[in-house]
């Protein structure tokens, strides 16, 4: 029997917004969904809680307070005038609900190691689709919304920009959650601010200050949480106890895995098997999964899985260098030949355990849909050329360094 709209009128407690409500009942009915209801066992930030131990939020909570913003943005956007239906504001809020469904475990951390062929943010849109069939085409808007194929592109840009509602929470969100006061943003401020011009999401001159700062919180959240040296540390050598875990498969060695991984990393192309079978097989895997392998694994014949398993359930992370210019190859080879003497690895085995690579980040592109602040006179600026304080160059600039990982113990 069909559940009446009375009873799925739910408020949730969030930690950081307080009391907010469900908006509608297609969106109460995706949020009880089974692939919705895995983001619960995702957690937003990986292995960031190995730095920051408050770190251990889910993207269930983020979406739901990425819901609440789109809904004060909407409500904003409203009472200065802009047209927006019943119908496009449930069809926006699912697109921001369901925007991180493709999301494997450990979030980023995992972007291609389970499926090589689609990144998050087409897995995101496999699931909408299989659930738009679910919900007998219910989700038609919100799909096209999502990937910017509807007329009213503001829609989009709330959910997808270089000033929307998913960095708008997970800015705060992660500042809170962390205990890094840097990432604090004003986010009322900056959604009581917007607008809409020429059917593009603009900011009130008012709001330039907040925007500022929005950017600067952002770069910094980048440098001291989401790249912290430690926090990358962490996730290379998760992703180097999948590479090896890889290979043993290909040369048909005993590796403990789950029936959803075994259709994986077994089936690297997938391209033989159904999009429901494999979205089936995906949304069964979270972080629970991917920890009890490596628990398993820490006992695998293979000496170089077992060390790095138990390296990473245990916290005996490898020592990060990080600097501006790639590390010269006489230093990477001293190390490796350290590594080898004094941890009794040879040949391949070497390179799961000193390795270099490197990580880049801007603040803001001036490729993408620009912040565009609106003044009283109707002009518009970009927030690069709208601010005294911000530098174009600096702001656009990507930074990329590189890293060098190895054991503590060889150096």
């Amino acid at each position: 029997m069909k559940e009446n709209w009375s009873n799925k009128r739910k408020i949730v407690n969030d930690p950081v917004y307080g009391l907010i409500n469900i908006p509608s009942e297609i969106i109460y009915d995706i949020i009880e969904h089974k692939y919705f209801q895995r983001l619960r066992r995702i957690k937003q930030l990986g292995l960031t809680d190995y730095v920051y131990p408050g770190a251990v939020h889910t993207r269930f909570q983020h979406t739901l307070g990425a819901v609440h913003l789109l809904s004060s943005a909407i409500s904003v956007l409203r009472s200065k005038g802009i047209l927006i239906t019943t119908d496009e504001e449930e069809a926006v809020s699912l697109a921001i609900l369901l925007h991180d469904t493709g999301h494997g475990p450990f979030s980023h951390t995992f972007e291609k190691i389970i499926i090589e062929k689609y990144n998050h943010e087409e897995l995101s849109v496999l699931f909408m689709e299989v659930l738009n069939k679910e919900f007998n085409g219910k989700l038609n808007l919100a799909i096209k919304i999502f990937k910017n194929q509807y007329h009213k592109k503001f829609l989009h840009q709330l959910v997808s920009s270089q000033l929307d509602v998913d960095r708008l929470d997970y800015l705060r969100r992660d500042s809170f959650y962390t205990g890094v006061s840097e990432g604090v943003i004003g986010s009322d401020r900056i959604i009581k601010m917007l607008n809409v011009v020429n059917d593009q999401l603009v900011i009130e001159a008012k709001g330039v200050y907040s925007v500022e700062k929005f950017l600067i919180a952002r770069w910094l959240m980048y440098w001291q949480v989401y790249l912290h040296k430690t926090v990358v540390s962490a996730e290379q050598l998760l992703l180097q106890i999948f590479k090896r875990v890889k290979i043993l498969i290909s040369e048909n060695k005993e590796v403990y895995l789950s029936k959803e991984f075994e259709f994986f990393l077994t089936n690297p192309g997938i391209d033989n098997f159904e999009i429901l079978t494999i979205l089936e097989n995906f949304s069964a895997i979270d972080d629970a999964d991917v920890l009890v392998l490596i628990k398993h694994w820490t006992k695998n014949k293979d000496t170089v899985l077992s060390e790095l398993s138990k390296r990473l359930l245990n916290r005996q992370l490898f020592k990060i260098e990080i600097q501006d210019k790639p590390f010269s190859p006489e230093k990477i080879s001293q190390l490796t030949e350290k590594a080898s003497k004094i941890l009794n690895l040879k040949g391949s085995e070497l390179k799961y355990f000193v390795f270099t690579d490197h990580i880049s980040k801007n603040a803001y592109s001036a490729f993408d849909d620009k912040i565009r602040i609106l003044y009283k006179d109707g002009s518009l600026l970009d927030i690069a050329d709208a601010s005294d304080m911000l530098n174009t160059a600096i702001l656009s600039k990507t930074v990329k360094k590189y890293f060098l990982c190895y054991p503590k113990e060889i150096n």
